[in-house]
């Protein structure tokens, strides 16, 4: 039993203002991701067929390469976002959590870097048809 009230033993813990930030960056990419994801799944839906070759001329054209590598990242950053909330309110030993944390934000950026590359690779390798 301790003789602290609570209030003493929560001071000098720092400020409680840098989880602000997270929290509207969490908010920003999930606004961001519905009209990314509506816009791909109206133009996946939209395709004559889901065949490589359709897709391949449909990655290639206009904005689409741009369009998908703004849905890749803002799906990396918001999962980064909340896998990081979850590992940091679910494991308690401090050299697991940095593990763990460290983990997630290389996949996060690996799953980013690889799929803006699968993009970027097919948008500038695939010849586009006139009509």
């Amino acid at each position: 039993m301790s003789l602290q009230s609570p209030l003493t033993r929560v001071r000098g813990r720092g400020s409680a203002k840098s989880g602000v930030s997270h929290w509207w960056v969490q908010r920003v990419t999930a606004v961001t991701l519905v009209p990314l994801t509506l816009w791909f799944v109206v133009k996946l839906l939209g395709l004559p067929s889901l065949n490589i070759g359709d897709v391949r001329e449909w990655v290639a054209e206009g904005w689409t390469p741009v369009l998908l590598i703004m849905l890749l990242g803002a799906m990396a950053w918001h999962s980064a976002l909340g896998v990081q909330v979850v590992l940091e309110d679910y494991i308690r030993l401090k050299s697991l959590k940095v593990a763990a944390l460290f983990t997630s934000t290389i996949f996060h950026v690996l799953v980013a870097i690889a799929g803006s590359y699968a993009v970027l690779r097919i948008a500038l390798t695939t010849p586009i048809t006139a009509g």
